[in-house]
């Protein structure tokens, strides 16, 4: 494929991405309107997104356009962090703004008390400093592992799957440990929406009104939609057998950067206030 194509297509994906959700964090910082609890962790997402984006696309432009494909081990780990640090802010944020939703439909004459002013911003310092720590845990013993394999990573930046293939320390130690990372990021949080969900849908199905149950599905439309991108291409793109380097690459790079633009796209199609704002 013609490197000046490829170039182009990431270029302008990182472009579009940024924008869309710089956009949508303006409208949710400038309109007084959208001072609540779900576009704040809406504009969080945002946020997340563009950092997601900005681990990976513009290294990736860089090699291609200067033929250098080599990274120093310090570029590959500060990569890894932050692409870590990016996933867990996302998947944690993608679970509190399902438990948003619960407490909007299952307990609504609780909600302002719940999810106040003070209360979501607790929780967002709470994200940050969760993902920071888990990652810097993450890290620290990547580091420290000697590498006696081909440092050579089939893949277009630093991820644990692709790190962990060139590292020679016990094999169970890093099995167990990398389960357990797994188990954080991404099983308890997405178990969690789960329960979210299975609450909210019992209460949908069992309004009366036709019009309630339509209104209720609505608020929830989006972040499902998001949460069964994020998920399916992370879960896919992970279940990939080793030795499938084309479709690792091809779902990391749908998980990388096609999701985070598509994100803000879905938020803004199918919220109203965002697109009256």
């Amino acid at each position: 494929m013609n490197i000046k194509i490829v170039v182009t297509f990431f270029f302008l994906i990182y472009v579009v991405g940024v924008l869309i959700n710089s956009s949508i964090i303006t409208v949710i910082c400038l309109e007084v309107q959208l001072h609540k609890p779900m576009y704040l962790f809406i504009c969080n997402l945002s946020i997340v997104d563009i950092f997601y984006t900005s681990v990976t696309v513009p290294k990736l432009l860089h090699m291609l356009l200067s033929g250098n494909h080599i990274v120093s081990s310090a570029q590959c780990y500060t990569q890894f962090y932050s692409f870590c640090l990016a996933a867990m802010v996302e998947e944690i944020l993608l679970f509190v703004m399902a438990y948003d939703r619960y407490v909007a439909i299952c307990n609504p004459l609780h909600y302002h008390r719940i999810l106040s002013r003070r209360n979501c911003s607790l929780i967002t310092i709470g994200i940050w400093a969760a993902a920071i720590l888990n990652s810097f845990m993450v890290f620290s013993l990547l580091i420290h592992m000697s590498s006696c394999h081909s440092n050579v990573i089939h893949q277009f930046f630093c991820d644990a799957k692709s790190l962990t293939k060139t590292t020679c320390t016990t094999s169970q130690i890093l099995f167990i440990v990398m389960n357990i990372e797994m188990l954080i990021l991404a099983g308890i949080p997405i178990m969690c929406i789960f329960i979210c969900y299975a609450n909210i849908f019992s209460v949908i199905f069992k309004m009366k009104s036709k019009e309630s149950r339509k209104k209720a599905f609505s608020t929830c439309s989006s972040h499902v939609t998001v949460v069964g991108i994020y998920y399916g291409a992370g879960l896919v793109g992970y279940l990939i057998p080793p030795y499938s380097d084309v479709l690792d690459s091809i779902f990391t790079i749908i998980y990388t950067t096609i999701v985070p633009m598509i994100n803000p796209i879905i938020y803004s199609l199918q919220n109203s206030a965002i697109q009256s704002a």
